[in-house]
Formats: structure tokens, C-alpha cells, sequence
């Protein structure tokens, strides 16, 4: 099994544990911090059966046809050729063999980037509209777009089904303090704009966003997203 961006550990180590120590699972992840933390994870729980490796989705160090099984937990997200990664997935992939691609949708934290929007006009910022647009757009695409890249990649999507979580602040200085959103959105949110402005106008979108806590009891961030049940023909 070969998991695709598995950040800290997730679904690797699950997994892992759950298919037992005959089966051996591999994993993925271009950062640094996260595979750190993973392999305390696997040494701590004592998880021999998992291989975790430094790499990117676009160029797999693994061999041709290994793997029956393929996940992905928003690993695709931030990959920066999405249909050079998928075409990776395939070349590992065996045929017949499953790959279970989770991502987050474009309404993700509607709220969030609505303030986000609302700011930048507030600031006389309107140039920067499209670039906010774009940076959704490139994490997030529409599930119909999604569905076709993994056509033309080789999989047959034999299931989609969408869903949503929340995520809850106080607000929007517990938002913008949060280890996961200082380490997976932050730095991708400010670069919007340009670094000079970047101080003032988050200072600003975290008034706005408390305004909005305050009105409705807390920061809920609706995140929706989809799941694709693919086979590789």
C-alpha cells in the first residue's frame, strides 16, 4: 500500500496497524517536519511494518506496478503538477488496483476567504482579488475537474461521494494561531499579497473574523469535501 502525502502519519500509521505486520505500506511526503514527527510516531508505537520516504508526487522512488492499493488524505493538494503526480499514482499501480483520493472542495472555509475578499477591497487591494481566486483554484479544484484528471491519468472512478466537517475558533486570533493552520495555510494565505502589506491587512482580517465570532458565538469553518473510489484500468 503506498499512501500519497501522508504529513504527519495519517492515514500511513493507521493503516499500517490495521493491515498488520504482514503487509507493508509506504509512504510519501515532500516536507521536512512532517516526516519527522511520523517516524517518532512509528518508532513510539512500534510500527515495523511502514516505510516512510522523503519524495514528491510528480517523480515516485518506487518501481513500476508495486501497489494494490493507493490513498490519499489531501495529499494532492500541494502537489505542483497535479497531473504529472497522478500519472506517477498509475505508473506504481498494478492493474485493477484501488486508489482512494480524498480532497478538500473549493467552498472550503467560505467564510474565511469571503472576510479575506472583503478586506482586500476594504484596503484599496480590488488587483488582488484574482490572485486570492487563483490560489483557491490551484488547491482546491472543482470536483468535475478533479474527476477528469484522474480519467486521463488511467483510473476509472468507480465512486464519488461528498461530505463536510467543521472546524471551530473562539475566533480569528485563535484562527490565525493554531499550530495547523500556521503550518498548512498561513504562509499561502499572506503570500496573496504583497509582503509589506501582508502585517497590516491580517491585522485587520483578524478583527473582521472576531467581529464574525462574535456575532454567530465562534469561527465555524465549513470544510466539504470529496472522496473518489478509483480503479486503474
Amino acid at each position: 500500500m503506498l499512501d500519497v502525502g501522508f504529513g504527519t502519519g495519517f492515514p500511513a500509521l493507521e493503516l499500517a496497524e490495521r493491515l498488520g505486520p504482514g503487509s507493508r505500506v509506504y509512504g510519501i511526503e515532500p516536507g521536512e517536519e512532517g516526516p519527522r514527527r511520523a517516524w517518532r510516531k512509528a518508532r513510539d508505537y512500534g510500527i515495523a511494518n511502514v516505510l516512510l520516504v522523503r519524495a514528491v508526487a510528480e517523480r515516485l522512488p518506487l518501481r513500476s506496478g508495486a501497489f494494490d492499493l493507493v490513498v490519499s488524505n489531501n495529499g494532492y493538494n500541494n502537489v505542483q503538477d497535479l497531473a504529472a503526480a497522478l500519472q506517477e499514482t498509475r505508473r506504481v499501480c498494478r492493474a485493477g488496483a484501488q486508489l482512494v483520493h480524498t480532497y478538500n472542495l473549493p467552498e472550503t472555509m467560505q467564510l474565511f476567504y469571503d472576510e479575506y475578499a472583503a478586506i482586500l477591497v476594504e484596503c484599496g487591494m480590488e488587483a488582488r482579488l484574482p490572485v486570492l481566486r487563483a490560489h483557491i483554484d490551484a488547491k482546491r479544484p472543482a470536483a468535475h475537474t478533479v474527476r477528469a484528471r484522474l480519467e486521463r491519468a488511467g483510473f476509472a472512478v468507480s465512486r464519488e461521494t461528498q461530505s463536510a466537517f467543521t472546524l471551530r475558533y473562539l475566533d480569528g486570533r485563535a484562527l490565525f494561531r493554531h499550530h495547523f493552520i500556521r503550518a498548512g495555510f498561513l504562509d499561502a494565505w499572506r503570500a496573496v499579497v504583497p509582503a509589506e502589506a501582508a502585517a497590516d491587512l491580517f491585522d485587520r482580517l483578524e478583527l473582521r473574523l472576531d467581529a464574525a465570532a462574535a456575532a454567530r458565538g465562534e469561527l465555524r469553518l465549513e470544510i466539504p469535501f470529496a472522496c473518489f473510489d478509483c480503479r486503474a484500468e
